[in-house]
């Protein structure tokens, strides 16, 4: 992936970044940052599975800062590095948990082949998530399809990058702040 920034800062004295360089268009930035806390925020589904749907999608479109970054709310909900380890080509075979395989399943056919998403997964996981969760998991998807898209085609991808934990979009600071120290 290109680690060599497409498009300037719209900031001054500011290196390209994702944010610096959609201040360029500063209300869709805003929007999209408000659309994407509202999503985390809502409850349909836990964080840990909006998490683990979000560490495949990083891992199959080879997002070099998605697959870097934790959000702290999935943390608090027990999400750690050895269950992301088993996120991998071979989840299927990993100790998960069936609603665990079902979203990983469901992840993978929404990035590759859309085909797989058969009448069985989509029963399955209604009956799993309920059809709000199911909604809300395919939109999430969807948004960290196209987010991962876009910091590979500006050329925002880190040569190399810690796992970092960082505050869940739209949680508040102190929510967060346990998370964040015991990383």
């Amino acid at each position: 992936m290109s680690t060599v920034p497409r498009v300037p800062s719209a900031i001054p004295q500011q290196p390209p970044a994702f944010h610096t360089v959609l201040a360029h268009a500063p209300e869709i930035q805003r929007r999209f940052a408000d659309l994407y806390a509202k999503f985390w925020m809502d409850p349909a589904i836990s964080q840990r599975d909006k998490e683990l749907a979000r560490i495949r999608n990083a891992r199959v479109t080879a997002c070099g800062f998605c697959r870097q970054v934790r959000f702290s709310l999935a943390r608090e909900e027990g999400l750690d590095e050895v269950t992301l380890a088993l996120v991998d080509d071979h989840y299927l075979e990993a100790p998960l948990s069936p609603r665990e395989k079902l979203i990983l399943q469901y992840t993978d056919a929404i990035i590759g082949d859309p085909a797989r998403a058969t009448p069985a997964l989509g029963a399955a996981l209604r009956a799993e998530l309920g059809e709000a969760g199911l909604a809300e998991l395919t939109l999430g998807v969807g948004l960290f399809l196209g987010l991962a898209k876009v910091l590979i085609t500006l050329g925002l991808e880190p040569e190399r990058m810690p796992v970092t934990v960082l505050p869940t979009p739209g949680s508040t600071p102190a929510r967060t702040q346990h998370a964040a120290t015991d990383a």
